[in-house]
């Protein structure tokens, strides 16, 4: 090939210049019809109103879905409601620095769950342990790599030596 020249490409459709030859094609087919032809083509206005009803049926299922769902990710249990009575409560700060010095590979938010399960025992000396879902979930909220540097606590006890471990907000 000649340096000075260059090959010319074809040049394909775009998506518009499609569309507006399928829409030609279909009015130039509507205009070769009769009308009573073009009658029976065309749907009747019971078939549009009951294509309408299914689509609107269809849209109200999808929302109930949605909002069912959005019940369940939205609303995150907390502890709170399942308490009795309270015989203790304590608020703390528990420094999680030492968690920091485990090698960064996938396993420090794991140690501070279990820092923070020593620290409420060696502070409270419960039976058992509860750590609520939101204090859990604040502690991962930055990845496994990162949990807080400190965390602020409430401490419940109740009657059976149960400790509840809630964040602060």
């Amino acid at each position: 090939m000649p340096r000075g020249k260059k090959k010319k490409s074809k040049k394909e459709p775009t998506l518009n210049e499609e569309i507006e030859e399928s829409e030609s094609e279909e009015t130039e087919n509507l205009e070769n019809l009769s009308e009573e032809e073009y009658e029976e083509e065309k749907p009747s206005e019971d078939e549009i109103l009951e294509e309408d009803t299914s689509i609107e049926e269809e849209i109200i299922e999808i929302g109930e879905k949605e909002e069912e769902l959005g019940k369940k990710f939205k609303e995150i249990p907390t502890m709170e409601e399942e308490i009795g009575e309270i015989l203790e409560e304590r608020l703390y700060t528990v420094n999680l620095g030492r968690v920091y010095s485990a090698p960064r590979v996938k396993k420090r938010a794991k140690r501070a769950v279990n820092a923070i399960r020593d620290f409420v025992i060696r502070h409270m000396k419960p039976e058992g342990i509860i750590i609520d879902p939101l204090l859990n979930e604040k502690i991962w909220k930055r990845g496994i790599e990162k949990p807080p540097r400190k965390i602020r606590i409430r401490v419940t006890k109740d009657r059976e030596g149960l400790a509840i471990v809630y964040p602060v907000d």
